[in-house]
């Protein structure tokens, strides 16, 4: 066995002693869904703040997890599953939704190429949303559709309260600043950082590789309703 299978058995090895708890396995499928503060983790699953710390330590040590700070209010920090990371995971089932409703703060980016992304991957229907919707749509984001091949509409952004979003559908924020002032309105979150800030094309290819692989996992779990 050479340097790099040893290092990779002990990292599997590691990985499987952290989830060999009931409380970190739960956080961990939270986490296949979207990602969370850990208030949030503590109020869903009703454990006290130090263990429910002392959890993520021994999660993060195994490089399951990690901490990103929020982009809206900077003391606020996400957990999340490491794309690299390989535990097992039993995400459950959601209810069928009828529509999946992505929402950011200007809906200029990450939500209309999350739902375009969904619509690609899902039958489920999709749109998308903003708090403080903008004029029109960011430029990279309609040239990173185009290089990934994403059928984006040519809409204005639209304000969340105009979709009339019911108890049927399924928000799912893709801006820590949407979450934030959201929030029970929030019902999954994905922490994706703001392609808009920098405008560079690798930064919005980022956003959609994300946004991609979260919806890959996503769709699956997320029935059409009948």
């Amino acid at each position: 066995m050479n340097i790099e299978q040893t290092v990779a058995l002990e990292r599997r090895v590691a990985s499987y002693a952290a989830l060999a708890d009931s409380t970190r396995l739960r956080v961990v499928d939270l986490l296949a869904l979207g990602d969370a503060a850990s208030s949030e983790l503590a109020s869903r699953l009703g454990v006290a703040s130090n263990l429910l710390a002392h959890h993520l330590k021994i999660l993060e040590s195994a490089d399951i997890v990690e901490r990103r700070r929020s982009e809206g209010d900077g003391r606020r920090g996400y957990w999340r599953l490491r794309p690299d990371a390989a535990p097992t995971i039993d995400s459950p089932s959601l209810p069928a939704p009828g529509r999946v409703v992505f929402v950011c703060t200007a809906n200029t980016a990450r939500s209309h190429l999350a739902a375009a992304l969904w619509r690609r991957a899902s039958r489920v229907p999709a749109t998308s949303a903003g708090t403080h919707p903008a004029a029109r749509i960011a430029a990279g984001a309609r040239a990173a559709a185009r290089r990934h091949r994403l059928d984006l509409p040519d809409l204005a952004p639209r304000h969340l309260d105009d979709l009339a979003p019911g108890d049927a559908d399924l928000v799912v924020t893709v801006c820590d600043r949407a979450h934030e002032e959201l929030g029970p309105r929030s019902q999954l979150h994905w922490s994706v950082p703001d392609p808009v800030a920098s405008g560079t094309r690798a930064a919005f290819d980022r956003a959609v590789d994300e946004l991609g692989r979260r919806v890959s996992h996503l769709a699956p779990l997320v029935p059409r309703a009948s």
